[in-house]
């Protein structure tokens, strides 16, 4: 006897409490709404769910895609035992009994189907218990993750599954299925005979941010006060809607892949000078519950790596910013961030300090470590000075031009020039700067030539 219960039929009976979303989950592929790119009639996922090919699989989108329905639509079809547990709920020790004993069945001619949801929650040392199983065919492995394969699953595991990456839902496709739920007499909310105009949908479907689940719930609550607010039948209206969402919770999670990928979106935003995409990327996370001193730490960083000395007051401005934050705290720090963001995006750019000290390091990496020369260092005492401590040192405020005929840089790295600045900003005063001293230094070293 299996641990967990095989999927139940397709013809049992509708248990009403289930959520509208659980309710209304697509049956067989033509019910199945989006990821036209792997279902379409010829498309790889559909040809190996109506084949049902053995290959193992992982299924990679965001919440609310279908991944778990894409997996019992393949149960409905499959000759083999479909088990099916979250990894939320369950752990390695269930999951290894389970395939003991599909390894046991498979002797007896018996597939079995594991369906593991939140596959990514398993660590690495877990994951390693799947693949003996999996390499010698005694269970199929379907994972469903919403973070990034790449980096959550093991590349032994990953090199024996089919990645498919599912795509949020957009607006008009998840109109269509809030429409099909209001319809639908027997699993839907058919029977309260409500209406709801397109616009309605159409802010159901945009709250929901391309997550059936979401638009589900939405609606589901959105219906009951409908109906209480009516003997029969009803219309849904902003007013309702907008009840039922409450506070739109948004797609985030603070340490994984959605995390990164909106950090990039703002720090590119600000680097490409757009600082009304800033502004929105930069309120995307803190509306989002993002550490408000991470993003202040984030914005310093932009400041000196993407404008550096093009504009010195960046870096001043932000660390202002991160001292309000600690000053205001939240919600009023926002603006501090938000002004920030909005100066570094409308800033001179300049990545030349940047790609110094990246060659700097370099050096200091790929070369031999000489010692400091002895014109450069400091002689405290007389033995020290007898060896030749400071000896050639020029003092360049003793200096016409205070700039000396002087190697600072250690004989390997004599004459090595790191940076270079831009025409951006303060850099171009910068670099006619650099050219005046090239030009005294070069006039120090005439008449350095002339006295000998």
């Amino acid at each position: 006897m299996s641990l967990f219960a095989p999927i139940p039929p397709p013809n049992e009976p509708l248990d009403k409490s289930r959520p509208l979303a659980d309710r209304m989950r697509p049956r067989t592929l033509d019910e199945f709404v989006g990821q036209e790119h792997l279902l379409a009639p010829g498309k790889s996922l559909r040809l190996q769910i109506e084949r049902d090919e053995p290959q193992s699989i992982i299924f990679w989108g965001p919440p609310g895609t279908g991944k778990t329905t894409l997996a019992k639509i393949l149960a409905g079809v499959t000759k083999a035992e479909f088990i099916e547990f979250s990894a939320v709920l369950s752990g390695i020790k269930e999951i290894k009994q389970v395939m003991a004993e599909a390894d046991k069945a498979r002797h007896y001619g018996t597939r079995t189907i594991l369906f593991v949801d939140e596959i990514h929650r398993f660590n690495k040392a877990q994951q390693d218990a799947f693949l003996p199983y999996v390499e010698r065919g005694a269970i199929r492995l379907i994972g469903a993750t919403t973070e990034n394969p790449s980096f959550e699953i093991i590349s032994a595991l990953l090199s024996r599954c089919r990645v498919y990456v599912l795509n949020p839902l957009s607006e008009a496709q998840i109109v269509t299925l809030l429409r099909r739920a209001l319809a639908d007499q027997e699993r839907g909310l058919g029977a309260l005979g409500l209406s709801a105009p397109e616009e309605v949908l159409a802010k159901v479907a945009a709250y929901a941010s391309g997550d059936a689940r979401s638009a589900y719930n939405v609606l589901e609550v959105a219906a009951e006060l409908a109906a209480s607010q009516s003997s029969g039948g009803g219309a849904l209206t902003d007013g309702i809607v907008l009840d039922a969402m409450q506070r739109r919770v948004l797609l985030y999670d603070k340490s994984g892949e959605e995390h990164y990928n909106l950090i990039s979106a703002l720090h590119k935003s600000v680097r490409n000078s757009d600082a009304d995409a800033a502004l929105y990327w930069l309120g995307r996370m803190l509306e989002a519950g993002e550490e408000p001193l991470y993003l202040a730490r984030r914005l310093v960083r932009m400041a000196v790596e993407d404008i550096g000395l093009a504009d010195p007051h960046a870096l001043s401005l932000t660390v202002a910013a991160r001292d309000a934050v600690d000053f205001l705290g939240m919600p009023e720090g926002n603006l501090a961030l938000a002004e920030a963001a909005v100066y570094l995006a409308l800033a001179p750019k300049s990545n030349a300090l940047y790609t110094a000290y990246l060659a700097v390091q370099s050096d200091v990496e790929a070369t031999a470590a000489e010692p400091v020369p002895l014109h450069l260092r400091n002689a405290p005492t007389a033995l020290m000075k007898g060896l030749g401590y400071g000896k050639g040192y020029q003092y360049a405020h003793d200096l016409d031009t205070k700039v000396a005929d002087m190697q600072s840089l250690p004989d390997n790295l004599k004459n090595r020039t790191y940076y270079h600045p831009t025409s951006e900003g303060i850099e171009k005063r910068i670099r006619e700067r650099m050219e005046e001293i090239r030009k005294k230094r070069e006039e120090a070293k005439r008449e350095t030539r002339d006295r000998t």
